[in-house]
């Protein structure tokens, strides 16, 4: 059976790609996008999701979630993902529209009516989520998986402690985090390893699919800026790790732990405060490491079904 998806996103270039895999993948069924102000501000993830999804062809309602944090003041990453959130290859400006239907009520339906049988992926700052979490408390037991890319055990890529996605809007994070959810969590160190270089970029813009090629020509920017501000080689796939983990779980490598996130600390202000040594009992299961070649072999397998 396909599992039944619904994507939270703030494209974004690794968003992107994470998009492309969800929408083609044969194991999943997406139901639909929902944008958040992350690594740009709304009206770019909106359009972003809404230019990916018609040149892939994907007949997908497309719904825009919230515009900033719950708390704390709006952070955008233009150093990351440009002044768009997807710069590097010109698009075409979309004709698809976003949907009327308000986000939340668009999840709790989906899951009322699929009882444990929803998987929410959320891949940006976890605004939508709390919210939903908030409104909906009932429906939360009811929500098979919640899957995130967010947090850091060893280290943080906005801060020294704190991922970017986490830090944006860390209040956010901390209701998720206690909301009963069954959470997946894939943190910055799998998601460094989910790298993709430079010769597989190229590879990529060979593609006949005019939206494959582009995804290569953004990747290139992404990989570009990454060295630029990281000196690392290689550009890390972050948030694709959470759909090649409903495609192909065995890549993967899981620890569990208790996990809160820190949203006092004059230092430490969005860190994943993760219980490595489990004094306490798990609310998480985290991704720990990843086979990058099985992991590049599903994106590029599933990425040539596009024509």
């Amino acid at each position: 059976m396909k599992k039944k998806v619904i994507l939270d996103c703030d494209p974004g270039h690794d968003d992107a790609v994470a998009i492309l895999l969800a929408g083609i993948a044969e194991e999943i069924e997406l139901l639909g996008i929902i944008a958040v102000a992350g690594n740009s501000y709304l009206k770019n993830t909106a359009r972003n999701a809404l230019v990916l999804t018609e040149m892939a062809k994907l007949d997908i309602p497309v719904f825009a979630g919230s515009d900033k944090p719950l708390l704390r003041d709006q952070i955008v990453a233009p150093n990351i993902h440009g002044e768009s959130g997807l710069e590097g290859a010109n698009l075409p400006e979309p004709t698809k529209k976003l949907e009327n239907k308000n986000y939340l009520e668009f999840i709790a339906e989906n899951v009322y009516s699929n009882p444990n049988e929803i998987t929410l992926v959320a891949v940006g700052p976890l605004t939508n989520i709390a919210k939903f979490a908030l409104n909906y408390p009932d429906l939360v037991p009811l929500v098979k998986e919640l899957v995130i890319m967010g947090g850091g055990i060893k280290f943080g890529n906005t801060t020294p402690r704190a991922e970017f996605n986490i830090y944006a809007d860390p209040e956010a994070a901390q209701i998720v985090f206690n909301a009963g959810f069954n959470l997946t969590v894939f943190p910055l160190d799998v998601t460094h390893q989910a790298k993709i270089y430079m010769d597989e970029i190229k590879e990529m813009q060979k593609f006949e699919s005019e939206i494959v090629s582009k995804m290569g020509m953004l990747l290139e920017f992404f990989h570009q800026t990454y060295f630029d501000i990281f000196k690392i080689e290689g550009a890390p796939l972050h948030d694709p790790c959470t759909i090649a983990y409903l495609i192909k779980p065995e890549i993967f490598e899981f620890e569990e732990y208790y996990a809160q996130v820190e949203t006092k600390g004059e230092l430490t202000y969005g860190e994943t405060v993760v219980d490595y040594w489990h004094f306490k009992e798990p609310n998480s299961r985290w991704a720990l490491k990843v086979d990058r070649e099985e992991f590049i072999k599903i994106l590029f397998d599933n990425l040539k079904k596009y024509n």
